[in-house]
This record gives C-alpha cells, sequence and structure tokens, in this order.
C-alpha cells in the first residue's frame, strides 16, 4: 500500500532540513527524499557564514528576513543539541568587512549606519588582527555575522527532525510529481508516495522541477571553489571578508579561504586557476598565508536565480506545490527563516506580505530605464 505524508520535501541539503524539522516540530508527517547523501552538495562546500549585513546589500527587504534567519540560530544552537545531541559550533568573533581605500570606505555607508555596525579605523583592526595587512583603510565590524559548520548543522536539522517523526531517504531521487485529486504523486527511485504538499528544495536542480510543472523559471549554478589551510603562524579571532572574498577561522586552527564566482558552469571540480585566485586575495588580506600550507580544497554549485533573490512560496497555480530554492551565496544563513516561512505558508499562518512579494515564483525582472 502506497504510504501517504503531509510534505514531502525534494532536496536533503540545509534548506531541506530545516523545512522538515520546522514542520515535524508542528507534528506533520514528513519525508525528504536526497538524491545522494544528506547535506553532500552546495551545503558541505558553504563555509558557513551568516552574513545578514556582510552579504545584503536590499536593506528593505531581504536585510530583515536575513537578519530574523540569523538570530533564529542563537535558539536553535541549544535547541538542536537538546534535540539530537549535535552541537553546530557557532562562533562568534564576528566579521571585519576590509577598506583598502576611502572609495572603498563610502561603499560601506550604509551598512555602517546600521546600529548593529560600526567602523574601526586601521589601527584598531591591527590591534585586534595583527596579521592582516598593514595597508588598509579600516573596517566595518560586524558582531553578529558569525558562522557555523554547516555539515553539523544540516545533519543537525537532519537527526532532530527524524527524532521527531520525520522520514529522510538517501540515494533516492525523486522522478516525476503528478497531481492526483486533491493531493500529489511523487515518483521515486525507491518507490512512489503520496503527499498533500511538495516542497522543492534541491538546489540547482530545482529546474528540472520548474519545467515539468508548466514553469519558465531556471536556478543557475554559479561555481565556487574554497580551500582550507593549515595555520600555526597566526591567531585569527574574526572573519575577514573583502570583494566577496572570505578568510574563515575554524576551532581547529584551520582557515577556510572562499570563494569564486562562475555562473553557469556544472563542473563541480575546483581548477587551478580558481585556487590561484584565491590564494592571491589570501595573500591580499594575510600577507603571511602565502607560507601556509594548503589542507584540502573542493567546489559546489550555488543555485542563483535571475535577481539572485531566493524562490519561497506556492507555485502560482498549483497550492499543494511550493519552493524553497536560489538562496545563492546564502543558504546557511537564510535556512532556518526559510524554514520557518515555509512552515507558516503551509500551516496558513501569517507572513509578512513583502517577504512573499519579494520571494514568490512568478515576480517579474524589474527593468530599468
Amino acid at each position: 500500500m502506497m504510504k501517504n505524508y503531509d510534505v514531502a520535501v525534494i532536496g536533503g541539503g540545509i534548506i531541506g532540513c530545516s523545512i522538515a524539522y520546522h514542520l515535524a516540530k508542528e507534528k506533520l508527517d514528513v519525508a525528504v527524499f536526497e538524491s545522494g547523501q544528506v547535506g553532500g552538495k552546495a551545503t558541505s562546500a558553504a563555509a558557513g557564514m551568516l552574513g545578514a549585513h556582510s552579504e545584503c546589500d536590499d536593506l528593505e527587504v531581504f536585510y530583515p528576513f536575513a537578519r530574523n534567519s540569523q538570530l533564529a540560530y542563537q535558539k536553535l544552537q541549544e535547541e538542536l543539541v537538546d534535540v539530537c545531541g549535535i552541537d553546530i559550533q557557532l562562533k562568534s568573533g564576528g566579521i571585519y568587512k576590509l577598506a583598502f581605500s576611502e572609495g572603498e570606505k563610502s561603499q560601506l555607508s550604509s551598512l555602517l549606519d546600521l546600529p548593529t555596525v560600526e567602523w574601526h579605523g586601521s589601527a584598531q583592526v591591527l590591534k585586534n588582527e595583527t596579521a592582516v595587512n598593514e595597508h588598509i583603510n579600516g573596517a566595518a565590524y560586524i558582531r553578529d555575522d558569525i558562522h557555523v559548520l554547516p555539515g553539523l548543522a544540516c545533519r543537525a536539522f537532519s537527526k532532530s527532525a527524524q527524532l521527531m517523526g520525520a522520514s529522510i531517504f538517501e540515494y533516492t531521487p525523486v522522478l516525476n510529481v503528478q497531481k492526483a485529486d486533491s493531493s500529489y504523486f511523487v515518483k521515486t527511485a525507491g518507490g512512489n508516495i503520496g503527499a498533500k504538499y511538495v516542497v522543492i528544495a534541491n538546489g540547482v536542480w530545482s529546474s528540472t522541477f520548474f519545467e515539468a510543472l508548466g514553469l519558465s523559471h531556471r536556478v543557475i549554478p554559479v561555481k565556487g571553489e574554497c580551500l582550507s589551510v593549515s595555520n600555526e603562524s597566526i591567531s585569527l579571532k574574526h572573519t575577514l571578508f573583502h570583494n566577496h572574498n572570505y578568510i574563515v577561522p575554524r576551532s581547529n586552527g584551520t582557515l577556510v579561504i572562499g570563494a569564486t564566482m562562475i555562473e553557469n558552469e556544472w563542473d563541480e571540480r575546483p581548477t587551478l586557476g580558481g585556487i590561484e585566485e584565491l590564494i592571491a586575495a589570501a595573500k591580499e588580506l594575510i600577507p603571511a598565508a602565502g607560507d601556509m600550507r594548503i589542507e584540502s580544497f573542493w567546489a559546489g554549485l550555488r543555485p542563483s536565480t535571475f535577481d539572485q533573490q531566493p524562490f519561497i512560496g506556492f507555485h502560482p497555480e498549483e497550492k499543494g506545490i511550493l519552493f524553497a530554492t536560489g538562496h545563492f551565496r546564502n543558504g546557511i544563513l537564510l535556512a532556518p527563516g526559510t524554514g520557518q516561512m515555509i512552515r507558516d505558508l503551509i500551516l496558513e499562518r501569517e507572513v509578512r506580505n513583502d517577504w512573499i512579494d519579494a520571494f514568490k515564483i512568478d515576480r517579474q525582472k524589474q527593468v530599468l530605464v
């Protein structure tokens, strides 16, 4: 007999697992279908920065959504440990968003207007981080833009969801989704199930379902390469950020350096050119980085939309189909907020109208005149 669920989630990255967790907390019967290992694709390639400020240019709509999601991690850190015993390693210290000139400082003006951000001059930055390039002008100090270990956060969502009754199916790709009366028929490689709601949350591979469900939308891969280096010579307390490149200190002493951005690239293998670019950027921020030993390097595919804002919401014609994809550089940051929003949409709870409009599936491209 075919098993029926309240919600089927397609995609077992941190977005899909967060959705499963938030729904399972509400006693909904949830199944997650992942074609590989849970958290094995873009999630595992991420550095884990929670850059609600450092990655945000839209302070009207996107920033409040991102900030809400960032703050949710404070509660989730303890909550997930209590449920499943996994510590997501939420690390304090914050981010220094560096400026090397007055022009770069002026570009930070709107960010510096926020009450949670302050300017540190070069002397103050170099006092706190002695290894930073002495030629900096200063930095925006963002205390709350901390980071987690993405793999641990994803597993914590997944395991906690399971302990609350959710079913997680790894190595089980979804082949088709069809309407069946008031529910949906979901064909998977491991068998067929029924679901009242289907949430498509499988990153760059969501485009297949957009097309199959009558939508012309695309999610574009933006390849990002990273490397990890051993660090025994300096003590880095803050994440360093400049021109979308970053150096993230881990608790074990290693530094994660990232990340390139290559649009429309499906090859997940890192390249020599990409790694050279990262090394050059790291040496600009920390001159001593050139003497550090490379531990590992990798790449992942970020899912980007036409306006680099995620798709979160209902199919415009099928109210049992939802999308949660296209999070671009901010999948780790936005995972709690996305899980909460999908939960609230399914349970018909109040969601901010500006978030619904900003992330809706059928929004239009803005034409500049």
